[in-house]
């Protein structure tokens, strides 16, 4: 849709520029065929409907009428700019954006041209001047439409953003039709001077093969009054003389434009002609080299700026995928290095010989000069040795009673034996407590490498997805134009997941609206998920792939009755556009200790959460390093991670009481058995996989509310009676009811934490 709203305002310089190249090209076009048609028209009318002030559009109009010298030319045109005045001020008594209808005001503005216009005709028609007219009118009606396009996007892109291949041709059109009026008006030497100006200019700025196809569009006036095509070859080949030599500066691309110039003329026979023709035409060509040699630098990198901020890029992406690819494989070799590290700290423990360097010790302290030896070693005793062996492993120590029949009858100093032996067990004690623990620091170094080996390896699959061209791209362009946005970039890149759409364009404009347009376009819901700002008035926004659902959270906390601080601690986290971590941890205790251990436990799970570390080695680190802490510090946990996209949410019991899943249909009951969190260095959490739907609630509380009611039962009864509408008031309904079961003093630090699933907006 055009842009037809009036601006309001101040008239600015740049708006006073505007409509003074407006009022010029009218009078312009008003030249440009051979009976000084209005073509003019066709300007007034894309003006008109580009939202430019009608009266004084009309007001150009009328004037630039006056080339045809007719007073039935001028009520022609009169009438005309009455029509669509008045058609542009309905529109705005009554707020509408015109459509397809434009076209029909149009053709009913041809009227008074036909019937009204002075034509004496063209000889080789062999109709008359009124059908002549007709044919003349429907190329009017054309060239409204083309320059109601031309015309938009000088306006309201140029400069702004990149032009389609349709609004180049537009523009094309619109050119040389003023060409032709300025050749008419002023002769071929005033065309000229402004073609070289205009085409050096080009090449200074452009530096590239895009000046030389334009050099051609400018000469297409000329090539249409000489009816020749000798003068698109020669601005061809003035473009890319200049071209050649613009690598070297200004100056030097104005001479060779010049010299270039000077030769053409040697073959048009321009020397041969008086001397105030040669200088002249020679003139032509120098003073606008010598204007566009001068002008200031500043003035040329101030421009070039604005064409390479909105110039389409391919070389950036080249570069940008080259460091992807290179970032992608360093990952990977660095994701196999940590699965090296992993093998060397995971390997095997050798076979068990405890047992047998046990047996040998005591046989070469006890039996080497025992007088009984050569009996015991007939009698086999050293298996019933073995089984007295085994019998201290398993209890730590030994006594008589744990001694076998036959050694108890053979040996001659059991006493002896049990003392060694019991004094062997002591220092095996040691060295095992010992080596398990080095065995648990490898595991734990070894389960680290992993996870970090696969955060690395997901990295550089990430990384190592190159940005392509999307087809995507130009339809999405489409759809903002339509919309009325201007965007000067775009980039569409990732799948899934990842999808992201990246757009440059005014910081004012709205992210919902730019989100709700693009999801259209692209048959994909999206979500403003960055808005970077790049200058005072343009942004870089950035749009995710919308989840499906969105969460709401409650808390509700008490601390127990004498205590300033809760044990209990909670932690709502957003792992990445698509997930969340939602977890409550209750420290064993109460007061500031209990609150220190339940901070430190979710303080490391968020940190290897925010790592995108797997969850199993998340849970087993942790419980370890709680283990290995100094003090006998236990915390128990609720831990749920819920997928946006799919409402799945992993929920992870750690010691903690039950939790639920309130919907509309049912309650869920969600329990585990595991010890909490530090009280043994094995613990296996109890893990879960539930699904949410919109609308359900997701609940977690500690013991000190869990207690209150009881029993599992009489929770469940009440909470299946609730019929909540957002997460806060339910969180604080429930501590409410389980304070009121204490008799309103607290007997255990107390907190809910709930979550609401609802479908995003």
């Amino acid at each position: 849709m055009k842009h037809f709203s009036a601006r309001r305002g101040a008239f600015s310089a740049k708006r006073a520029a505007q409509y003074a190249a407006l009022f010029a090209a009218m009078a312009l076009l008003n030249f440009s065929l051979p009976y000084r048609e209005p073509v003019a028209f066709a300007l007034f009318f894309a003006a008109l409907f580009n939202g430019m002030q009608p009266f004084l559009c009309a007001a150009g109009y009328l004037v630039s009428s006056a080339a045809a010298v007719s007073l039935y030319a001028t009520l022609a045109c009169a009438l005309q700019a009455v029509f669509l005045v008045f058609v542009c001020l309905l529109y705005r008594r009554f707020p509408r954006k015109p459509g397809l209808e434009r076209a029909l005001y149009a053709a009913a503005a041809q009227l008074p041209f036909i019937f009204l216009f002075s034509h004496p005709g063209y000889g080789i028609f062999s109709f008359g001047a009124t059908g002549q007219k007709a044919v003349e009118s429907l190329l009017l009606f054309l060239l409204a439409i083309l320059f109601d396009g031309a015309l938009s996007a000088l306006l309201h892109r140029a400069f702004r953003c990149r032009l389609t291949a349709g609004q180049l041709a537009e523009i094309a059109v619109l050119w040389t039709f003023t060409g032709l009026g300025v050749l008419h008006a002023f002769g071929g030497l005033a065309f000229e001077a402004v073609l070289i100006f205009v085409l050096l200019l080009a090449v200074l700025l452009m530096k590239s093969a895009a000046a030389v196809p334009f050099a051609c569009v400018l000469s297409v006036p000329l090539c249409l009054a000489e009816r020749s095509a000798v003068p698109l070859a020669l601005c061809a080949a003035y473009s890319c003389v200049a071209l050649l030599l613009s690598s070297y500066g200004k100056i030097p691309a104005a001479l060779g434009l010049f010299l270039s110039f000077l030769a053409a003329q040697y073959f048009s026979g321009l020397y041969g002609r008086s001397a105030w023709e040669i200088a002249l035409t020679l003139c032509v060509c120098l003073l606008p080299s010598l204007v566009a040699a001068l002008l200031p630098e500043k003035w040329y990198r101030r421009a070039k700026n604005t064409l390479l901020f909105y110039r389409e890029r391919s070389l950036p992406r080249i570069a940008v995928n080259r460091n992807r690819r290179a970032v992608g494989e360093q990952l990977y070799e660095v994701s196999a290095l940590f699965r090296e590290i992993e093998t060397a700290f995971d390997f095997k423990d050798p076979p068990d010989r405890a047992g047998e360097q046990l047996r040998e010790k005591l046989v070469s302290s006890l039996c080497t000069g025992c007088r009984g030896r050569r009996k015991c070693e007939e009698a086999h005793i050293r298996e019933s040795m073995d089984k007295l062996i085994a019998v201290g492993r398993a209890k730590g120590r030994v006594n008589l009673i744990d001694l076998p029949a036959e050694l108890s009858s053979l040996c001659v100093n059991s006493a002896g034996l049990l003392f060694a032996l019991n004094k062997n067990l002591a220092e095996y004690r040691r060295y095992t407590a010992e080596m398990e623990a080095a065995r648990e620091g490898r595991r734990l170094l070894a389960r680290q490498a992993r996870g970090i080996s696969e955060i690395l390896r997901d990295i550089a699959l990430e990384q190592s997805e190159e940005y392509a061209f999307s087809e995507e791209e130009s339809k999405l362009s489409r759809a903002l134009t339509a919309s009325g946005y201007l965007c000067s970039e775009l980039f569409i890149y990732g799948e899934g997941k990842s999808f992201t759409v990246s757009m440059t364009m005014d910081s004012g404009a709205s992210g919902k609206t730019l989100a709700e347009v693009a999801g259209s376009a692209l048959k994909t819901p999206l979500a403003l998920s960055e808005k970077i700002p790049l200058t005072a008035d343009r942004a870089c926004f950035v749009f995710k792939r919308k989840a499906a659902f969105d969460a709401a959270f409650g808390i509700a906390s008490c601390p127990k009755s004498g205590q300033t601080a809760s044990g209990d601690t909670h932690s709502i986290l957003k792992i990445d556009e698509r997930r969340f971590l939602v977890a409550l941890s209750d420290g064993m205790g109460s007061g500031e200790e209990a609150r220190a251990v339940s901070d430190h436990t979710l303080s490391l799970i968020e940190s290897f959460y925010k790592a995108k570390m797997p969850s199993e080695t998340v849970l087993g680190t942790v419980n370890r390093l709680i283990a290995f802490s100094s003090q006998e510090t236990f915390s128990c946990l609720d831990l749920a991670a819920v997928n946006l996209d799919t409402g799945v949410a992993d929920i992870v019991k750690i010691g903690s009481p039950a939790g639920y899943v309130l919907s509309e249909e049912e309650l869920k009951v969600l329990e585990g058995e595991s010890l909490p969190i530090g009280m043994l260095e094995a613990v296996h959490p109890a893990t879960m996989r539930v699904s949410m739907k919109e609308n359900d609630f997701l609940l977690f509380m500690s013991d000190g509310v869990s207690t209150a009611f009881g029993s599992t039962a009489e929770l469940c009864a009440y909470l299946s009676n609730l019929r909540p509408l957002n997460p806060q008031s339910l969180a604080e309904e429930i501590l409410k009811n389980a304070l009121g079961r204490y008799g309103g003093k607290a007997e255990d630090d107390m907190t809910v934490l709930a979550v609401k699933l609802t479908k995003a907006a």
